[in-house]
């Protein structure tokens, strides 16, 4: 995918930047395939807002992907789709039966090609196998963390994981983030790296299209008067002598947050932030 420089007749296109749909080669999903997505605004089940800058945007329906396609799949590339929910493109896959099933679309996917999922499936881009069969130092992506549950990890536009090792029962896998991680052997997962590599690149260029995108303005902390949040007030800018924090008093910026008691923290072999301190 490349990135398509606006010809500015306005001052909003000036620094904005679009993708390049040339790739994709349908613009009609299948129906069947189709689920209503409702807006939730950030809110939760009680109506209270979890997520804040929530809101709005265009509306879209949500495609139902096969996370978890089983042992002996063997179905053709029929279409490469876009999908408003997600950044990554996604690849139509149609069995002889006729049946469609939507899978995130890896890098190097074209029309006519042929997707496998079995054992002993060929060591090629979009193929599903587990992880025991796949040689080390594979390229992967849609990674499952509980064998039998479908895809979990390294699934966003432009991400590829590294079968690192094998070890036992377990294969180490170095994550996009720098994380390497413990996964059964059982796992399944994708060869090559998901597609749409550029999207990370995409100026939006105006507040419009993150308005688009459901996203609300953000106000600073600092902006704001001492008793809508702790950074507020003051008779110079600044927060004070205080560490960051939420306007409930939470500490942020390297606050950590996860569990040290977490049942999964005895599969993270090096954290993402020993990574970064190298």
């Amino acid at each position: 995918m490349a990135i398509k420089q606006m010809k500015p007749v306005t001052p909003g296109q000036r620094g904005m930047t679009t993708q390049d749909f040339e790739g994709i080669t349908t613009n009609k999903p299948v129906r069947s395939l189709l689920a209503p997505r409702k807006q939730k605004a950030g809110r939760n089940n009680q109506g209270r807002i979890t997520s804040r800058r929530r809101g709005g945007g265009a509306k879209r329906a949500y495609r139902l992907m096969n996370w978890n396609l089983p042992l002996g799949f063997s179905a053709t590339v029929e279409h490469i789709e876009y999908d408003p929910n997600r950044s990554a493109r996604i690849a139509r896959l149609r069995e002889a039966n006729g049946k469609p099933h939507y899978i995130v679309a890896p890098k190097g996917i074209k029309q006519g090609m042929t997707i496998e999922c079995s054992e002993e499936a060929p060591i090629e881009p979009g193929n599903r196998l587990p992880l025991k069969n796949i040689p080390t130092g594979t390229i992967i992506y849609s990674v499952e963390l509980v064998p039998g549950k479908g895809a979990q990890m390294v699934r966003t536009a432009g991400v590829g994981a590294q079968l690192a090792a094998k070890d036992g029962d377990y294969a180490q896998i170095k994550l996009p983030s720098g994380e390497v991680r413990m996964v059964n052997l059982n796992a399944m997962a994708h060869i090559g790296s998901v597609g749409n590599e550029q999207h990370q690149n995409i100026k939006l260029g105006k507040a419009g299209r993150s308005r688009h995108l459901g996203r609300r303005p953000k106000v600073r902390g600092v902006a704001m008067n001492a008793a809508d949040h702790p950074h507020g007030g003051g008779e110079a800018k600044g927060k004070g002598y205080k560490a960051p924090t939420t306007p409930w008093g939470q500490k942020t910026l390297g606050y950590k947050t996860r569990s040290r008691s977490k049942s999964t923290n005895k599969f993270i072999v090096k954290t993402r932030h020993q990574a970064k301190r190298r």
